[in-house]
């Protein structure tokens, strides 16, 4: 299987804030950006895999800044590092202005996503490379990240265990 690089799996995504995407300080409901982010990661991990994929996690998704309606967001992601069947997409986000052009990065996360074949099982995807500084910092931080999402996984799964479901 050939290794691919990160660009490979870029994927932007624009979209401008109305009031219905709005909560009551006119700034855009948390879960609406979370709901754009997951869309484009997981876009992203289909181009390297071209397969089908599940979100297997969120690491983390730092709301940095308020997006206000009539700003715009992009969302921009790519494949930062794969592990046989699963894939680390990172995503930053940055609304503007449309009135003033201002720009500022207002979100970032780390999702990873599971590759599944046709048979329905998780499925082997290729390598990925960076290519640029940027996916270069991104891929040797990788490992120590998939180390602390495995350590978070242990815990929830030792949480959901504790609580149950009464």
């Amino acid at each position: 299987m050939e290794k691919k690089p990160s660009s490979n799996s870029r994927t932007v995504k624009t979209a401008q804030i109305f009031p219905p995407d709005a909560n009551a300080y006119g700034t855009l409901f948390g879960g609406k950006l979370m709901a754009h982010i997951d869309d484009v990661a997981a876009i992203a991990a289909v181009r390297h895999a071209r397969q089908s994929v599940v979100t297997a996690s969120t690491d983390s998704v730092d709301f940095l800044q308020p997006v206000k309606v009539g700003d715009s967001i992009s969302i921009e992601g790519f494949v930062t590092y794969v592990h046989n069947t699963s894939m680390e997409v990172f995503i930053k986000v940055i609304k503007e202005g449309l009135l003033t052009a201002e720009k500022s990065v207002c979100a970032t996360a780390f999702l990873t996503f599971v590759a599944f074949g046709e048979d329905g099982n998780p499925t082997v995807v290729p390598q990925v490379y960076p290519e640029t500084e940027q996916e270069k910092m991104l891929f040797e931080g990788a490992k120590l990240r998939r180390e602390r999402r495995n350590e978070r996984r242990k815990e929830s799964q030792r949480m959901a265990k504790l609580y149950g479901t009464e």
